[in-house]
């Protein structure tokens, strides 16, 4: 078993922190101060946004929002665009499955390459 005390850790804004990376999914912590966002992006896995402290707001490219802060839950499908807004200094956990998702650069067979080694932090 492994654990970890995301909003006692020490991140640093917009330096995501991976906590744990598995062929099942990737876990990653990641801190915003109010007024940044992660501007429109998709990925390739299913995409789960948890708001451990602070507050967001989620845009979809259909100009829905979805407004709330911890305990708010947001799932995203492979490929949907999306950007995210810190209204508050805010902590979210982001967990995407499967790893690396259909399309992704790094979805490599294991003949083509071995697994590369986890990241301490992703830019």
């Amino acid at each position: 078993m492994k654990s970890w005390r995301i909003n006692d850790m020490e991140l640093l804004p917009q330096v995501p922190q991976v906590l744990s990376s598995a062929d099942e999914g990737r876990a990653i912590a990641l801190a915003l101060r109010a007024g940044e966002s992660l501007d429109e992006h998709q990925v390739h896995e299913r995409a789960w946004i948890v708001v451990l402290d602070g507050e967001v707001s989620v845009t979809a490219p259909d100009g829905s929002v979805t407004t709330g802060g911890a305990g708010l839950l947001v799932e995203q499908d492979p490929g949907e665009r999306h950007s995210v807004q810190a209204i508050a200094d805010t902590r979210i956990l982001l967990l995407l499955t499967p790893w690396p998702g259909t399309g992704h650069p790094r979805a490599l067979s294991q003949q083509e390459a071995p697994s590369p080694p986890v990241p301490q932090s992703a830019t």
